[in-house]
């Protein structure tokens, strides 16, 4: 089948998709994307989660079809070109990516939860990210950094 889908504001025709391929995998292999990380296929993990319409999903629980027509914003999206997000950038300082394997989606949940809530507490947070494993960094700089994308955003 043919899909057509807008992702990172650039449009997309891909073909040959098939009908249990995930959104993830054409993502990555098909349109070059690699960012969203394929971890667990199961949903339980966060590293695929992209924004669908808006709203963040695991992408690998996402069939390819049902992304027809809409909209997929990915962590490479969330740039400005070379330039990163404010909420990449406060990762890369705070030393929140380590192995990066979890670093995309934590990325896209934490831009989700900053656009809802400018200045959350430390609680909120930790809900927010509740989906998203790390095995890495303990989550204290994941936190940090979080801190820090909150404190960049109140300020501007």
């Amino acid at each position: 089948m043919r899909i057509q889908l807008t992702v990172n504001g650039t449009r997309h025709e891909v073909d040959d998709v098939w009908e249990g391929e995930s959104l993830l995998y054409a993502l990555r292999e098909r349109m070059g994307l690699p960012g969203s990380k394929n971890a667990c296929e199961q949903g339980e993990c966060g590293s695929c989660t992209v924004y669908l319409d808006d709203v963040p999903v695991c992408s690998c629980l996402v069939a390819a079809g049902q992304a027809q027509g809409r909209e997929v914003i990915t962590v490479e999206g969330l740039a400005d070109g070379e330039e990163l997000h404010p909420v990449q950038q406060a990762f890369v300082e705070c030393g929140a990516v380590q192995c990066g394997f979890c670093t995309p989606g934590l990325i896209v949940s934490t831009h989700d939860l900053l656009e809802r809530n400018p200045a959350p507490s430390d609680p909120e947070i930790r809900e927010a990210l509740a989906g998203n494993l790390c095995r890495c960094t303990g989550y204290e700089k994941i936190l940090d950094a979080v801190r820090t994308a909150s404190a960049r955003k109140e300020a501007s």
